[in-house]
């Protein structure tokens, strides 16, 4: 089974979370484009598992594997394919709640759409170990950008009730991001969030966060009106990571707080160049970007899967039951989500500004 999602830079994911992989086939790479496959290693080592006591206990090396597509270090045209083999795997668990329905997963629901079919071991294709292929599909992606000065910048904002209430700027964000295991770039914050993480892991909880993601150096006229508007695709992209739950960009829904003489963003010339001189539009004006930073934040839910006793169904009885999920299981899955985040807006942009020139 594969997902496909993309009008010139397509991609295609393939693989469940307890198969033999998980991988990607990226199309529509400008050909002769460099690639750099240590960049992508580095790309996926920012992701997995394993990586600090917040994160899941699953121990996956994530070693990529490219199949075709590149030749000398260079893009051919082609299809490229990759690839990481899944190592750490217990399925066992999984045998044993196979008729009781986790909550706040899609075992249900997938069981009821596939009439059973479904790979049900780690949450098969709905398990977050298929955000992989999103991230080594975004490492390619951030190389056609590298070439054009855009950058994509995400941080963690707020986890549970701790947030970040300074300014941060750009360069806090990628000097600090991955100094700590949070992935907050107020680096004081940062561990206000990681007592937050580890207070919920001990009572047997999870929490959520929140993620700001800008996009920076844009040109003026990408995007396109309505369905394909900078928003909807971005949205589209991002509401694809499990465990998303709401999507903002500027202001967001601040702006019902706001009169329209607050809201609407004087225009400006800085250095024979017209500017905003606020950004509550986000860097998009009619869905096209206007030059300005690209600016939206990402909600992620508390993880489901916790050691706390849940109410559930048997489905074989049909009958209430309780169930309590053992395993390995992130506490607060928005830390690795951050690097899919920026995965998935650097396939947004690069889609549309390879359809607003296509030799870029």
């Amino acid at each position: 089974m594969t997902f496909s999602y993309g009008k010139k830079f397509r991609i295609t994911v393939f693989g469940e979370s307890h198969g033999a992989c998980v991988g990607v086939v990226v199309a529509g790479c400008p050909h002769g484009q460099l690639i750099d496959e240590k960049k992508i290693q580095l790309e996926l080592d920012k992701r997995k598992p394993g990586q600090s006591y917040l994160t899941s206990e699953r121990k996956e090396g994530d070693k990529i594997e490219v199949l075709s597509g590149v030749f000398n270090g260079h893009a051919t045209g082609a299809p490229i394919v990759l690839l990481i083999k899944n190592k750490d795997v217990d399925s066992s668990y999984y045998e044993e709640i196979r008729n009781t329905p986790r909550p706040g997963h899609a075992d249900f629901t997938a069981r009821v759409k596939y009439d059973g079919f479904n790979d049900y071991r780690g949450g098969g294709i709905f398990s977050g170990r298929m955000t992989a292929p999103f991230v080594m599909a975004g490492a390619i992606a951030k190389q056609i950008l590298a070439d054009k000065e855009v950058k994509v910048l995400a941080h963690i904002i707020q986890i549970g009730k701790v947030r970040v209430t300074k300014e941060i700027n750009d360069d806090e964000i990628e000097r600090n991001v991955y100094k700590v295991k949070v992935r907050c770039a107020d680096l004081k914050v940062a561990k206000g969030m990681e007592k937050e993480i580890l207070s919920a892991k001990e009572q047997g909880d999870s929490v959520g966060g929140l993620i700001e993601c800008r996009i920076l150096g844009v040109p003026i006229g990408i995007g396109e009106p309505l369905f394909d508007s900078i928003e909807s695709v971005l949205s589209h992209l991002v509401f694809s990571i499990p465990g998303v739950k709401g999507i903002d960009f500027g202001s967001g829904f601040r702006c019902v707080r706001m009169l329209g003489s607050e809201h609407n963003d004087p225009f400006i010339i800085k250095g024979r160049k017209i500017i905003t001189e606020t950004n509550n539009a986000g860097g998009i004006l009619g869905g096209i970007s206007d030059g300005m930073p690209i600016v939206f934040r990402v909600a992620v839910k508390p993880t489901s899967s916790i050691r706390k006793r849940q109410r559930t169904v048997d489905l074989e009885k049909m009958e209430g039951c309780e169930l309590e999920i053992n395993g390995r299981h992130d506490p607060c899955v928005a830390i690795r989500a951050v690097q899919v985040v920026e995965s998935m807006a650097a396939i947004g942009v690069v889609d549309l500004l390879l359809r607003y020139c296509r030799k870029m």
